[in-house]
């Protein structure tokens, strides 16, 4: 059946009432955002995660549709190709003079990518070297980026990762702070420590993942605002089964790919694209303020917005939820790139 044949009621995207692109304030921080935020990792070129390469130009055209875009939010790190994606966004910040009026721009500190130290003077050394890169001489939100990398006690021993950070607020150069990674668990360790007002999650709250609802729910009873990263878990839940067969960027089960075709088949007869239902089904999400959404093309800021606005009907919800709770989550403790 097809979107201008079915009769049943369509809802709109976001459970408010609101406009799904009307921003949102972000947790205890005044920042308001779009429902969606413009993710970078992939635009910097990292093909031996994401399988392809961007081209310099085409980085800096993506960001510079994204900056024209309705969207406010934009989601950067230090880590992505040693810097490429920050000297990119820079690149094109540089262009327009300067962020636009109300524009929100977050990156992240990360580990030395050559000794791997992460201790808190690395911190102040990987946000410096930000700076330098974005053209910028402060943050209006600053991550702590994949703790897992040295673990909760080493990053929040004296001298150490969340020390600098912390610091870097005192000083006025990181107006907020958050913390990002994949573990759940360690996230919430995290939010317990009361030093940060968002956190980010990647690849735990989609279609075929919901094995980060606990920390979205720790994170609201602690005040934090959750952004969610990767609603496609790195391009299965966008492009389907018969392009990708890798969820995470790691290789998915048989179990995973069947559940996908069968979301994308359901998803086919209401003439609504997988895509659109997954990015839709974190947008929906009351406990989500902003969607990570990694792009590499300028012509993907406007098929965002389009999968952003589409209309879904509630059966297709209702089929896609069944869907999504049937099965185990897919190693939702492994390692991946936030």
């Amino acid at each position: 059946m097809s979107r201008t044949s079915h009769t049943s009621h369509v809802s709109p995207p976001d459970l408010g009432g609101k406009h799904p692109l009307a921003r949102r304030r972000l947790g205890s921080t005044g920042l308001e955002v779009t429902p969606i935020c413009l993710g970078c990792g992939v635009l910097g070129g990292m093909p031996g995660i994401f399988g392809y390469d961007v081209a310099a130009e085409r980085g800096v055209a993506t960001v510079r549709a994204a900056l024209a875009s309705p969207l406010n939010f934009l989601d950067t790190s230090a880590g992505y190709s040693d810097g490429e994606s920050e000297r990119r966004v820079g690149a094109a910040i540089a262009e327009q003079g300067g962020l636009p009026p109300g524009f929100v721009l977050a990156t992240k500190v990360d580990p030395d990518p050559r000794t791997g130290d992460y201790s808190g003077d690395q911190v102040r050394r990987s946000a410096e070297q930000s700076l330098e890169r974005l053209g910028l001489d402060s943050f209006d939100l600053l991550y702590l980026h994949d703790p897992e990398v040295i673990g909760f006690e080493a990053a929040t021993a004296s001298g150490g990762a969340v020390e600098g950070l912390i610091d870097l607020a005192e000083q006025g150069i990181a107006r907020h702070l958050g913390v990002a990674g994949g573990p759940v668990d360690l996230l919430g360790r995290f939010v317990d420590t009361g030093a940060f007002e968002v956190v980010l999650t990647h690849n735990r709250y989609t279609l075929v993942d919901q094995s980060a609802r606990g920390l979205l729910e720790q994170a609201r009873a602690a005040g934090v605002a959750v952004v969610n990263a990767a609603p496609f878990g790195g391009g299965l839940l966008a492009k389907g089964p018969g392009a990708l067969r890798t969820y995470a960027y790691s290789e998915a089960d048989a179990g995973l790919l069947a559940r996908v075709r069968a979301m994308a088949d359901t998803c086919a007869a209401y003439d609504v694209p997988l895509g659109a239902a997954a990015l839709q089904y974190s947008l929906r999400q009351p406990l989500i303020t902003s969607t990570v959404v990694g792009i590499s093309a300028p012509e993907r800021v406007d098929q965002t917005l389009a999968w952003a606005t589409w209309p879904i009907p509630d059966e297709l919800w209702a089929s896609l939820q069944i869907l999504a709770e049937s099965g185990n989550d897919p190693g939702s403790d492994e390692e991946g790139r936030s």
